[in-house]
């Protein structure tokens, strides 16, 4: 009887989380805003409460409603009504939600850190499928076996990251362009002036299309990042120009390939000539070479960009190449902020491992798949957010703020500065050595630090002259 209780009483204390969520970032007025309010009956935001806490019960809504536990006052018909509208503009829903969670991050960062926007795609599987809206064959570029198509959708997916925290802000199931790959067309009975039946477009259309839409209203919206991370499949130098023009900087990963030149020195090269070219840096260095060359497209529009050459960790014989438009950033910054887009990795096994994507419902209207995937995407920013809150001091809200104020942070040359005059004052007074002995110890000390922080003389000598 202890441990049933327990467990009741945990399941109690997760819905209470949730339901301060719910109230702390207003997501009932967020689902208003987004079109998705009741007529009569149950409260919209009662609904969504019900389907987002289901997958930390680690029950259905069929036991659910064969059981009679945990019954939420309302029956399957309003959910599938629920999620199963068209009129729900569910992208509008999860960018307020993803940026009422973000603004209190921000505030508690430092303003030097750099965040950025991640873009990425993963396979919506639906194998066994036959008569869902929009089901195509798609590819799936990170599968390793023989077959590379797979039944399903591609779910193109935008999210914000500081390097601590990852949240999803957009996504849309891409499906194919061509008619032939494609099992079924769109619902004809869809209305065309909804929200759904402007999903449905832009899931036939370019990938290029839909990731420059999201990162004009991730922008319109005020998403605090000025760089977009992507891997190979989206480096081509037409999509960087088109992602330069609505005002960021791109860092991605570029492809070996023949079909792809840069203008360096006014010719244009591949990836490969480039490094052939030029000298590249000796011994153990963290990257091999650094060019700058001008990207283009096929209106021969530029702009500026430099690619640094790193050391494949799995063949220290082969090497990757790294582009940015950003040439304030130094070598180092553009390869660790590269490393940054590996958290939507980790966003969508979660999503596909522990949160239920693509698994817990199972019905052929493209409405559905749209609205299942904002209730994952929401069950994740919860996660998100909650581990942020405890396991971040700096959301602490107004105490750290307070606190922060009176004690402000000691650099590192004053740090070591008092360590100096310590040790100043212990080999005088304590073993009496004279001034020129002592000065000789200190410069001793400081020239076998490894750190390049010492490297320049003015700053050691003003560390001697404080000490």
């Amino acid at each position: 009887m202890s441990s049933i209780y327990e467990l009741m009483n945990k399941e109690k204390q997760q819905t209470d989380r949730i339901s301060g969520f719910f109230k702390t970032n207003a997501v009932g007025k967020i689902l208003a805003s987004a079109g998705a309010y009741r007529n009569k009956g149950i409260p919209v935001v009662s609904v969504m409460l019900y389907l987002v806490n289901l997958v930390f019960t680690k029950k259905s809504m069929y036991m659910n409603i064969q059981n009679g536990t945990n019954n939420p006052g309302f029956g399957k018909d309003v959910v599938y009504r629920f999620i199963n509208s068209m009129y729900i503009n569910w992208a509008e829903y999860l960018l307020k939600l993803a940026m009422s969670v973000i603004a209190p991050i921000k505030i508690a960062t430092d303003v030097n850190r750099l965040c950025a926007l991640v873009i990425d795609d993963s396979i919506f599987e639906r194998g066994r499928s036959k008569c869902v809206e929009l089901l195509a064959n798609v590819h799936d570029h990170a599968s390793k076996s023989k077959n590379k198509f797979k039944r399903g959708f591609r779910m193109l997916t935008l999210g914000w990251t500081d390097g601590a925290s990852f949240i999803p802000l957009l996504y849309r199931h891409m499906s194919s362009k061509e008619q032939k790959n494609r099992y079924n067309e769109i619902n004809p009975n869809t209305d065309k002036r909804s929200h759904g039946y402007k999903a449905r477009m832009q899931a036939v259309s370019s990938t290029t299309d839909v990731l420059l839409w999201m990162l004009g209203q991730a922008k319109k919206a005020g998403v605090p990042a000025k760089h977009v991370l992507f891997d190979s499949w989206f480096s081509f130098p037409s999509t960087i120009i088109e992602i330069s023009k609505l005002g960021f900087h791109s860092v991605g990963m570029l492809k070996n390939t023949p079909k792809i030149k840069f203008i360096e020195n006014g010719e244009r090269k591949t990836l490969k000539e480039i490094y052939a070219d030029n000298r590249k840096r000796p011994g153990m260095a963290i990257y091999l070479l650094s060019v700058e060359v001008l990207l283009y497209n096929n209106n021969d529009e530029t702009t500026p960009a430099r690619i640094v050459f790193v050391r494949d960790r799995n063949n220290r014989k082969k090497w990757l190449a790294l582009v940015t438009t950003d040439l304030s950033l130094s070598e180092e910054s553009v390869i660790q902020l590269y490393g940054k887009r590996w958290d939507i990795e980790v966003f969508f096994k979660i999503c596909k491992s522990y949160l239920n994507l693509a698994k817990e419902f199972q019905g052929i209207s493209y409405d559905l798949i749209t609205a299942h995937t904002a209730i994952v995407m929401t069950r994740y920013i919860i996660l998100a957010a909650d581990k942020r809150h405890n396991s971040d001091h700096r959301t602490i809200s107004t105490l750290f703020h307070s606190c922060y104020d009176e004690v402000s942070d000691i650099s590192l040359s004053r740090s070591l500065s008092l360590i100096l005059e310590t040790l100043n004052t212990v080999l005088h007074e304590c073993i009496s050595l004279p001034k020129s002995e002592i000065d000789t110890i200190l410069h001793s000390f400081i020239n076998s630090l490894s750190f390049d922080f010492f490297n320049s003389p003015s700053k050691n000598n003003s560390i001697l002259h404080s000490a």
